[in-house]
């Protein structure tokens, strides 16, 4: 990277903030650039200051004081529609991955998650992947059934876009997606632009949402 990737901290438990703090001070190409104990302060430091010192990544917990997670997500959508948002939180509640994604999260990883894991999932997420908990995918993956009959499921998505989602769900960036099907970049980066434009999302974690909703996956086998 030519630049580190600058990162806003929203997280209300000091002895957190100071974790993720030691962790990205000892990378030089991730910044903790700003960090907040509440995302009422948060959204007022980027109403305050120039686009050129907007984050690139906001760390969201969902349980904070006075507005939640959820509440602040598309909050912060509008007010930086450029940044990436990625949940970083306790709860593994199904409800809160769900809204979390519909409301157009880039990520969702559980606190439990070691730093190697957090930093990753960063870089994921730059790089236009999806970055998600293992156990968050899982779950994903089991729900994502069909609700509609193939020849019309079909009419959505091809079965190849199913199967690039499928992978894109599971966290992988465009060349790991490449490398597992055989098929290079520029063709997967064609058929994600496909994805995108056919469910009118503008990321991975909001596709597969809509794919949810759409009933567009196969059934596990």
């Amino acid at each position: 990277m030519s630049n580190p990737v600058t990162v806003m901290l929203v997280e209300d438990n000091r002895e957190y903030r100071e974790v993720i703090r030691l962790a990205l001070r000892r990378d030089e190409n991730i910044e903790l650039a700003s960090e907040f104990g509440t995302a009422e302060i948060a959204l007022r430091s980027l109403q305050d200051r120039s686009q050129s010192g907007a984050p690139d990544i906001i760390l969201l917990d969902l349980r904070l004081p006075g507005m939640t997670g959820l509440e602040a997500l598309p909050e912060f959508a509008k007010v930086l529609p450029e940044a990436r948002i990625i949940i970083l939180t306790q709860s593994d509640s199904e409800a809160d991955v769900l809204r979390a994604i519909a409301l157009g999260a880039a990520g969702y990883l559980l606190k439990s998650s070691t730093v190697a894991e957090i930093k990753d999932g960063i870089r994921t997420v730059i790089d236009g992947g999806a970055s998600l908990d293992p156990g968050v995918a899982k779950f994903l993956l089991k729900t994502l059934q069909s609700r509609l009959p193939k020849a019309e499921a079909e009419k959505v998505l091809s079965e190849r876009e199913v199967e690039i989602l499928i992978l894109l769900g599971e966290g992988l960036v465009k060349k790991e997606i490449g490398d597992r099907l055989g098929i290079s970049y520029p063709t997967v980066d064609s058929h994600v632009r496909h994805i995108y434009e056919k469910l009118d999302v503008h990321n991975a974690p909001s596709a597969i949402s809509a794919a949810h909703r759409l009933g567009i996956f196969p059934p596990e086998g």
